[in-house]
């Protein structure tokens, strides 16, 4: 599956923002039943929804909805209008543990079934928003249909009231969370999905923050503005720099096997078979975005 590098979510209830949508170059689409959509208009937002991922899906759009969870389980209604041929996945809120993924995935299975879907064809990105739930990351990351997990921590929002951490911009609070989660993403190999950032007109803290989360390992992030998708995808994306440098090393290598040795010093730098298979990661990761 192609990396993703953004997932914007678009607010269910603001069909008129959806021709927009193929402008915004998000890598991916997430589209909101949850949070964002008034309790008055979840059933409009639901119809919405529906009806405008088969076309988004013809303008090369790769289409998630955000479902609804209440206190006794998954909502129904949102399953049986979304899951679609044309539906890539399932942004699952305030996952608690890997039990939730089946009991999820039993649900969906059966309408993939009664709407003569392959079975298993409904992919799941889980975000991890409470305490349990990153505590098993590496158990719900290995379920079936999970292709990555998130690790979101926004300011004020669910995993700080359920960890208990107190918000800053710089993240150390949050720095072993994040970590546990691309571990488990890694170990389990799906997308480590950060973010996200709120405040959608402070782009230089966007940029940094984004600059930390790839350092540490994360592969993409959530946002929530149009404006930020611009600065992730260039973040998310080697640049022309690393590009040059990755192949500067594959070169020397080669000419050092060439002439007997399995290292070299490049730009000061040893290099053995270690840095080369990197490279060639990094390289066949840069593929995807050209």
């Amino acid at each position: 599956m192609k990396p993703i590098r953004s997932m914007l979510f678009v607010p269910g209830s603001k069909p008129n923002w959806f021709s927009k949508i193929p402008s915004y170059n998000s890598d991916a689409i997430i589209l909101d039943l949850e949070d964002s959509v008034p309790v008055n208009l979840k059933s409009e937002a639901r119809n919405y929804v529906a009806k405008a991922i088969a076309p988004l899906k013809e303008q090369v759009q790769r289409v998630y909805v955000r479902i609804n969870r209440g206190p006794y389980g998954f909502d129904i209604d949102d399953l049986n209008a979304i899951v679609q041929p044309e539906l890539e996945g399932i942004l699952i809120p305030k996952i608690n543990g890997p039990e939730d993924v089946d009991t999820l995935s039993s649900i969906v299975s059966e309408i993939e079934y009664n709407k003569n879907m392959e079975i298993g064809s409904t992919k799941f990105i889980a975000t991890l928003e409470t305490a349990r739930s990153i505590y098993l990351a590496y158990e719900i990351a290995m379920k079936d249909r999970v292709i990555g997990i998130a690790g979101v921590s926004p300011k004020n929002g669910d995993v700080s009231r359920s960890v208990g951490y107190q918000w800053t911009p710089e993240g150390l609070e949050r720095l072993f969370i994040r970590s546990k989660v691309i571990l488990a993403a890694r170990a389990a190999n799906v997308i480590p999905i950060g973010g996200l950032w709120q405040d959608i007109h402070d782009l230089k803290g966007l940029k940094e923050a984004a600059l930390f989360n790839r350092q540490l390992g994360f592969l993409g992030e959530v946002v929530v503005h149009p404006s930020n998708v611009s600065i992730i995808n260039e973040v998310y994306s080697p640049s022309n720099e690393e590009i040059a440098y990755y192949k500067g090393i594959i070169e020397a290598f080669e000419t050092a096997l060439k002439e007997g040795a399995g290292a070299v010093l490049y730009e000061g730098e040893h290099i053995d078979y270690a840095h080369v298979n990197t490279a060639k990661q990094m390289l066949k990761f840069a593929e995807n975005f050209k």
